[in-house]
C-alpha cells in the first residue's frame, strides 16, 4: 500500500520531486497556489482530505492539531514529524538527505500501519 505525502511549506519542490521520480506519492505545499501561504489548519485540512501524511518540523503547531481531531473525531492528518537537528537549513545536502531518508521511511514494509504521529530519524 502507498501512503501520500504532503510536505510542509518549509521543503521545496525538489524534493517532492526527487521522490516522485522514485515512484513515491508526494506534493509540496509550495507548488499548490491554494495552499501557498496557508494556515498550519487549512494545510491540514486539506491533508486530512486528501489521506495525505504531512512533513514538517513544525511540531509545535501541527500536533496541537491532530490531537483535536482526535479528541473531537473529525478527520486527521497523520503526521511524519521532522527534528530539526537531523536536517540543519543551510547543510548543502539537506535535500538530498531528506529525499533518501524519506524514500526509506515510504518503503518501510509496515508503512500503512505506522502511527499517526511518527518520526522521520
Amino acid at each position: 500500500m502507498t501512503v501520500g505525502l504532503l510536505l510542509d511549506e518549509h521543503y521545496s519542490e525538489m524534493i517532492a520531486a526527487a521522490l516522485r521520480e522514485q515512484g513515491d506519492d508526494v506534493v509540496a505545499v509550495v507548488s499548490d497556489p491554494d495552499l501557498r501561504g496557508a494556515s498550519d489548519a487549512e494545510v491540514f485540512r486539506f491533508a486530512a482530505g486528501q489521506g495525505r501524511r504531512i512533513v514538517t518540523e513544525n511540531i509545535k503547531d501541527f500536533r496541537p492539531l491532530l490531537l483535536k481531531a482526535a479528541a473531537s473525531g473529525t478527520d486527521a492528518a497523520p503526521l511524519l514529524l521532522v527534528p530539526p537537528r537531523r536536517f540543519p537549513r543551510g547543510r548543502g545536502d539537506r535535500t538530498a538527505a531528506i529525499v533518501v531518508a524519506l524514500h526509506a521511511w515510504l518503503t518501510r514494509p509496515d508503512v500503512a500501519e505506522r502511527p499517526v504521529e511518527d518520526w522521520l530519524v
